[in-house]
């Protein structure tokens, strides 16, 4: 894909909170599908509106594979991201998709969230505890979001409380988009210490998603790096859904106090916090393996395809004043879990997360008010996630 005139640039500077850049709205008014330069300095294609995405969600000729993975189109250069791009058939690249789908999603069943849930309340709860000790002001992301957000994971996945600190590390490493090297040292660290953590699961099993995975047979070298997709996907995810939220819901006292009335006004406003809190960047890149024509452009085999899950959030032509925080929306249709193959097999889970903390957090500190304007809070940059530098709250 090349072209003759100066492209529009996706870049990778921090985003306004809450609010959609005007590039992205302006891209989004232009048309469905755009051609932009990527933070990388490549060209792509954005879907900008809710139609299209999710037809390309379900169309099976994009995915990861491309026919030469070193020189492929890249939305960041970030080694993490690079490794899941392979140069496998596409036929047997959404087979490999679909047998680890397969493989995980019993883990994320309505059972099984529901047996999670007495201890994701107890996690909350503790954690809750400490952040209320430390006394306001205090930072809501490092002291109750994230620790909240790991904690609950790695009780999913089986790490032991020992590790847990040294995971964030690793974590922290893979997800910079700066520094290469620094990555592809942690993201070696975390694979080996999960592949030897697999190795004592399978020796000794417990009631979690690692353990689970090895009584399917699979090898310890399958089970580490599928563990570490589940907190690679998971763990700023839902922290950064936590922090804006938490933000929404401060700002808006009468969505509070609904939400806080009623479980089933708590969790709309989980929905509409889910559609509005990231407007914009949360993105998936793929690559077309066959032309595909959409939005009146053909995207060709090979071509760079931004799925952006949250821009089309804010189509008008599906949600009405979509720039609205609103928790008696519906229906609600938003794509912030994904669509089709590419659903986030973590959602259920995930939802459990925020209703539960939202609920507990607000009724334990009613007072609970950002400690500064809204525009004064800073995103992370450099990073793939676009979670908050911190929080910090009083009540």
């Amino acid at each position: 894909m090349t072209t003759s005139y100066e492209l529009p640039e996706i870049t990778a500077d921090p985003p306004a909170v809450l609010r959609l850049s005007p590039l992205l709205r302006g891209l989004q008014a232009r048309s469905p599908v755009c051609r932009v330069k990527t933070p990388a300095g490549d060209e792509a294609w954005l879907v900008t509106r809710h139609a299209e995405l999710k037809q390309l969600l379900l169309d099976e000729r994009l995915g990861r594979s491309h026919p030469d993975p070193a020189n492929a189109p890249r939305y960041v250069r970030n080694p993490f991201l690079d490794m899941l791009i392979t140069d496998a058939d596409p036929e047997s690249a959404r087979k490999l998709h679909a047998e680890t789908r397969t493989l995980l999603t019993p883990n994320f069943s309505a059972k099984r969230v529901r047996d999670l849930k007495p201890r994701v309340e107890a996690i909350a709860e503790g954690v809750l505890e400490g952040f209320v000790a430390q006394g306001p002001p205090a930072d809501l992301h490092g002291q109750l979001s994230l620790p909240y957000s790991l904690m609950v994971l790695c009780e999913l996945i089986g790490v032991p409380p020992q590790d847990r600190a040294r995971l964030v590390e690793l974590l922290s490493g893979m997800a910079g988009v700066d520094d290469p090297q620094r990555v592809v040292e942690g993201q070696q660290a975390l694979f080996a210490y999960l592949v030897e953590l697999a190795g004592r699961k399978q020796a000794d099993p417990g009631d979690d998603v690692m353990s689970r995975l090895c009584e399917t047979g699979a090898p310890a070298e399958k089970v580490g790096p599928m563990a570490a997709g589940l907190l690679f996907a998971g763990l700023d995810a839902v922290a950064s859904h936590v922090d804006l939220g938490v933000v929404l819901l401060a700002t808006n006292p009468d969505a509070r106090q609904a939400a806080l009335g009623d479980p089933r006004v708590m969790a709309a406003a989980v929905e509409e916090i889910l559609r509005t809190a990231k407007a914009g960047g949360s993105v998936l890149p793929r690559y077309a393996s066959a032309a595909v024509e959409i939005g009146e452009v053909t995207i060709e085999a090979g071509d760079l395809v931004l799925l952006d899950f949250t821009l089309p959030n804010f189509d008008e032509q599906v949600f009405d004043e979509p720039e609205r925080f609103d928790i008696t929306r519906s229906p609600n249709p938003h794509l912030t879990f994904g669509h089709g193959m590419w659903h986030c097999v973590g959602a259920p889970l995930a939802r459990l997360e925020l209703r539960t903390m939202y609920t507990l957090l607000f009724t334990r500190l009613p007072e609970l008010r950002l400690d500064l304007p809204v525009e004064d809070l800073q995103v992370l940059g450099g990073r793939l996630s676009g979670g908050l530098t911190e929080l910090p709250m009083r009540w």
